[in-house]
């Protein structure tokens, strides 16, 4: 009997809720909010959107009509290179190391290979992390996170030209990279600043000799001296030996001195920058005669030979007769 009552007073209201809200769409009020039942009533247990979802205007919605989908593609993100230029120039020092950069984004497994353009020609140096060149000097290295470096030990004069860092995308991309080879200018000089290819020191005096290196990009090597095949940097078994170094930007000068000069300082002097930059001078070392007298006298030997004299005397007695 309870159960009967109750199953009545819930169709009762629902009866009510539904004459409300077409009454409510009929009257074409704007608003659209239903007061909640008193606490208690059997619709409490009702979710909390049931109200609004019933006092909200119908829509209908023609079966016919067909809702628009709108397709998205996402294209898989393309290869490109971390500088804005396509061609770099790199310039380096004659027997140095240098490192071609090749710095790739978003590879997405593609590869990255190293090429040496001769004319039309390319020679393959690099594939991925693999060197296929002959030469042992070349050399891949990676850097994380995206730096694919050529390295070029021992560069020469024969390394200069264009290189291609490639990515085998479709299209495919090419950083052109062109390398340089500087080669210094080296110089000997005696202590007044004179360039010559031998110098005369009296026994017992200093030699100094300087050497200036010109054109050096990025010195990278130390500046040696050797007597024949002796190195003298560090050397102490001479002693009186001292070499001094200044490197300067763009250029290099180190000053050799070696005190109490004897006959046996006598010889070849060379000055290294690395194992390819050198500069050779003669140094004599004269006992009782002036350094400057030997060079005077070699100056003046063609005037003082006796041939020289003979010839003198014979034209002079020809164009004598001819002068009265």
């Amino acid at each position: 009997m309870c159960i009967c009552l109750v199953m009545k007073s819930r169709l009762f209201w629902i009866i009510a809720i539904i004459y409300s809200s077409v009454h409510h769409i009929g009257s074409g009020s704007t608003s659209t909010t239903l007061k909640r039942p008193r606490a208690g009533d059997p619709f409490d247990t009702f979710p909390k959107n049931f109200w609004q979802e019933f006092s909200s205007p119908f829509t209908d919605t023609p079966e016919d009509e067909e809702l628009e989908v709108t397709e998205t593609t996402t294209h898989e993100p393309f290869p490109f290179f971390a500088d804005p230029y396509t061609t770099i120039n790199i310039s380096t020092q004659l027997s140095s190391n240098v490192y071609l950069h090749c710095r790739v984004n978003d590879l997405q497994g593609k590869t990255v290979s190293w090429m040496r353009r001769k004319g039309e020609d390319l020679t393959l140096i690099t594939f991925g992390q693999h060197t296929y060149s002959g030469d042992s000097r070349y050399s891949l290295e990676f850097e994380e996170p995206n730096d694919w470096k050529l390295l070029i030990q021992y560069a020469n004069e024969r390394d200069e030209g264009p290189y291609e860092c490639q990515v085998s995308s479709h299209p495919p991309l090419v950083l052109l990279v062109y390398l340089t080879i500087i080669v210094p200018h080296v110089e000997i000089l005696d202590e007044r600043g004179s360039a010559t290819p031998e110098k005369y020191y009296k026994a017992g005096s200093t030699i100094e000799l300087q050497c200036v290196i010109s054109r050096i990009p990025h010195p990278s090597s130390y500046i040696t001296w050797r007597h024949g095949q002796r190195s003298l940097n560090y050397d102490t078994s001479r002693g009186g030996i001292s070499v001094k170094t200044d490197m300067l930007p763009g250029r290099a000068l180190s000053r050799l001195y070696i005190a109490n000069a004897n006959r046996q300082d006598t010889g070849n002097y060379t000055c290294l920058l690395g194992n390819e930059i050198t500069e050779t001078v003669v140094v004599h070392v004269l006992n009782g005669e002036e350094p400057a007298a030997m060079q005077h006298a070699n100056g003046t030997r063609f005037m003082s030979s006796p041939l020289t004299m003979v010839v003198f005397f014979i034209v002079f007695a020809l164009v004598k007769p001819f002068q009265r």
